[in-house]
């Protein structure tokens, strides 16, 4: 998994309450398991109208924000079904840092599963990030997980939160099988007792 240390780039604002999962990637498109090729389907129904033509009203159809790689969004983002295709499709436009008020527990929890940084604040100061991210393409954000601040276009710090396991996860890029594999040593050793203990298993 890549590493998430700080990311700086043009954030987008997506004010929209109760964002779920079939509105990030619609059903129709899980047809894979791989992780990839899944930025063209991000917010389909919203991005592109019946003939699959841009909607240039969408914000990320917008030229300012078509290579945005933050969203600051509203309230209950990613409510809706469980899949992990929600997550890759943000990864894939290119968008991995999303803020809003609160999360879908799933979602959340996918999303630092697959490298990305969830960040959690107050609806004031989701209001100021949003005023900010209004700015179009001046819209630029520098998010510093190890110190854990938001750095805001004029200058200011927005301070968060956010659980140590996950912090420590990010910022050593490492998934659940990561994970695992750190304890690499320990398992073989294991197994190797085992072997030797009941060698007819």
């Amino acid at each position: 998994m890549e590493k998430f240390t700080s990311l700086t780039g043009v954030a987008a604002p997506l004010p929209m309450v109760n964002v779920d999962t079939d509105m990030i990637i619609p059903a129709r498109f899980l047809k894979s398991i791989k992780r990839t090729g899944f930025g063209p389907s991000l917010f389909y129904t919203l991005r592109y109208d019946e003939q699959g033509k841009e909607r240039p009203d969408f914000v990320l159809n917008q030229p300012a924000y078509r290579k945005a790689k933050i969203l600051v969004a509203g309230t209950n983002f990613g409510c809706g079904s469980s899949r992990e295709h929600a997550p890759w499709a943000l990864d894939n436009f290119g968008i991995r840092c999303v803020i809003a008020p609160d999360f879908a527990d799933i979602f959340y929890n996918n999303a630092f599963k697959n490298g990305m940084l969830l960040i959690r604040l107050p609806q004031e100061q989701i209001d100021q990030l949003t005023h900010d991210a209004e700015n179009g393409a001046n819209a630029t954000f520098t998010v510093d997980l190890e110190s854990q601040e938001i750095r805001r276009p004029d200058g200011g710090v927005i301070k968060f939160d956010i659980d140590p396991f996950k912090k420590h996860c990010l910022l050593n890029g490492l998934d659940d099988i990561g994970l695992t594999l750190q304890k690499g040593t320990k398992i073989s050793s294991y197994e190797e007792k085992m072997k030797a203990a009941q060698p007819w298993l």
